[in-house]
């Protein structure tokens, strides 16, 4: 007889370690509310009964849910959990919005350190009372814009980590690098489908032939912007992953596509929360909050944020209210507020009345990770050579709506501060054409870097830093002054990585992100603080788009099929190729 049988069977003498009493309960393999206790012995749920006083004893621990919705706990499908701020000074935070798992990549650590960086990743949240899943970054494996630089030991490095208990999958690849063409990549695909593990897609962009060819290829994608490209996803086979969260919100396009999906099939991921919006509560029961708002049933919902996400990746015994899974559990007020009021993980209250009551962890991570930062900073890095345009006239890039670049073309200036003998070309933002410069940082690589230009963004004095790049260990600025890029770039630098907004020769704000130079050790509210003051600092200095620290950071981001930035030159994205400045025509 197992451990939870006597409990069960509310022999005399048994006694459960926790109880929830009172509570309509979300019974998940009915898919129906229903009068239950939950009776939790251990981490695990033991038994749903009519009434749990027969087994509740003086050291029973009574949870009560009296006119109140008792829930699983909520799986984030899709994650970063080691950019911007470190996911051990998040937790709390996240766990007040009623998320007891994530599945996140392994985007600052892993991109940078590969396995050891994904090792160290698994080791730091191993006794996480968030129960953290990673999926592999396949960057290094990537040809599109230059050599791939994962080697044969770090495939085998990383096939073996699909061994280790919470490794659930690769992480996500933009369709442009293994649609219609061969690619180093598909060695570690290979070991994925061996070990039988999804692979993450990301198609943003994709569609048509290309979307049916990337179906072969990945079993899940967050991208779908649309209704149709949600459809479209779901028709192909592809596991919808429906996304709220700081960087993008596309749930009104899942909520349009809902009738004609399989309910099985969906899955809720937020693909990031900034500090300051979780600071605001939002997370994963403000998701499911607002499908059911919109008509979605509530069933439906919950089980895209729970049951889906953990058969999806295999997440075992997680997700669902039932006999043996895993007690991660959380009360809500009502599934119109979804006010978050009790959250158990593991069969431990981690949130109480709404607040959480664990800490933050804060002991520092391994000396490797830090001092990542290596580049040269001669000023001329941050001009460009004027025999690459003669006539001043440049390819460049022009800020657009959200996260994308489009080619343009822009009279570049001549910099001021160079050589009379050895002219260089540098911004000009008086109209509006600015800088963007991209160094490899990456101590263990060779020192690359490419200047390029920049309109629509509205610097008009100063620059602006960042080595959190996506998909590439870069260090980027976008420059209306070159001086001030020297600036800005050499604070980074100092910090270990960060954000920096320079002017006049000072640096006027500044965020240390010291961890692989894209994550913070900082709580949430004093990164959210110094954040603002990088965006008002922007502000100060011209810049009106919404979101320019954003904008900054995706510079180098293929993933959006447009011009980006590279070390070597333009990613023209969609032709696959490096471009520089000059351009095929010049005007004449």
């Amino acid at each position: 007889m197992n451990e939870f049988q006597s409990v069960a069977l509310e022999r005399e003498g048994a006694t459960a370690d926790l109880v929830v009493e009172g509570g309509r309960v979300y019974c998940s393999n009915r898919r129906e509310f229903l009068e239950r206790d939950v009776a939790v012995v251990g981490d695990r749920i033991a038994a749903l009964l009519g009434d749990a006083d027969s087994v509740t004893g003086p050291e029973t621990t009574v949870v009560s849910a009296t006119d109140r919705v008792v829930l699983p706990g909520l799986i984030d499908a899709h994650t970063h959990g080691d950019i911007q701020l470190i996911f051990d000074r998040a937790v709390p935070d996240l766990l007040a919005t009623g998320t007891t798992a994530v599945v996140t990549e392994s985007s600052g650590l892993g991109l940078l350190f590969g396995s050891r960086g994904v090792d160290t990743f698994l080791e730091r949240t191993a006794d996480c009372p968030i129960t953290t899943y990673l999926t592999l970054l396949p960057q290094a494996f990537i040809d599109t814009f230059g050599p791939a630089t994962g080697t044969a030991a770090e495939l085998e490095a990383l096939s073996a980590l699909l061994d280790r208990e919470r490794v659930v999958g690769i992480g996500e690849i933009d369709w442009i690098h293994v649609v219609g063409r061969d690619a180093p990549i598909e060695r570690l695909y290979e070991r994925a489908r061996d070990a039988g593990v999804p692979i993450v897609g990301h198609g943003a962009g994709c569609r048509g032939d290309s979307l049916r060819a990337f179906a072969t290829v990945v079993d899940n994608d967050h991208e779908a912007i649309s209704a149709d490209g949600v459809r479209e996803r779901a028709e192909n086979g592809v596991h919808v992953v429906g996304r709220c969260g700081s960087i993008r919100d596309d749930l009104d396009a899942l909520i349009d596509a809902y009738p004609d999906l399989d309910p099985r099939s969906v899955s809720l991921s937020t693909d990031g929360v900034w500090p300051g919006d979780l600071l605001e509560g939002f997370g994963m029961a403000e998701i499911v909050r607002r499908l059911i708002e919109a008509g979605i049933r509530p069933a439906d919902a919950i089980d895209a944020a729970s049951r889906n996400t953990a058969a999806h990746f295999g997440l075992a015994d997680r997700g669902v209210v039932a006999p043996g899974a895993v007690a991660d559990l959380l009360v809500v007020e009502d599934l119109e507020t979804m006010a978050v009021e009790t959250v158990l993980s593991e069969g431990d209250r981690v949130v109480v009345d709404g607040d959480p009551v664990v800490e933050a962890r804060t002991d520092p991570y391994p000396n490797y990770v830090y001092d990542t930062v290596s580049v040269d900073l001669e000023r001329e890095r941050f001009t460009a050579p004027l025999e690459a345009a003669p006539n001043g006239t440049v390819r460049a890039m022009a800020v657009d709506r959200g996260l994308v670049t489009t080619e343009t073309t822009a009279d570049a200036g001549i910099d001021a501060g160079g050589d009379a003998s050895d002219q260089r070309l540098g911004p000009d933002p008086e109209h509006d054409v600015l800088t963007a410069t991209l160094l490899d940082r990456d101590p263990a690589t060779e020192d690359r870097g490419f200047t390029g230009f920049l309109t629509g963004y509205g610097l008009e004095s100063g620059a602006v830093a960042t080595t959190g790049t996506w998909e590439t260990t870069g260090l980027v600025t976008v420059a209306a002054d070159t001086d001030d890029a020297v600036v800005a770039a050499g604070r980074v630098a100092s910090m270990g990585g960060g954000f920096v907004v320079a002017r006049d020769g000072e640096v006027v704000a500044d965020l240390a992100m010291p961890i692989a130079a894209t994550a913070a050790e900082l709580s949430p509210e004093t990164f959210a603080t110094k954040f603002g003051a990088l965006e008002d600092a922007l502000r100060e200095s011209g810049v009106g788009i919404e979101r320019p620290l954003l904008t900054l950071q995706t510079l180098t981001f293929p993933g959006v099929p447009a011009l980006k930035l590279t070390a070597s030159g333009y990613a023209n994205v969609l032709g696959r190729s490096i471009v520089g400045l000059e351009l095929a025509n010049p005007p004449k």
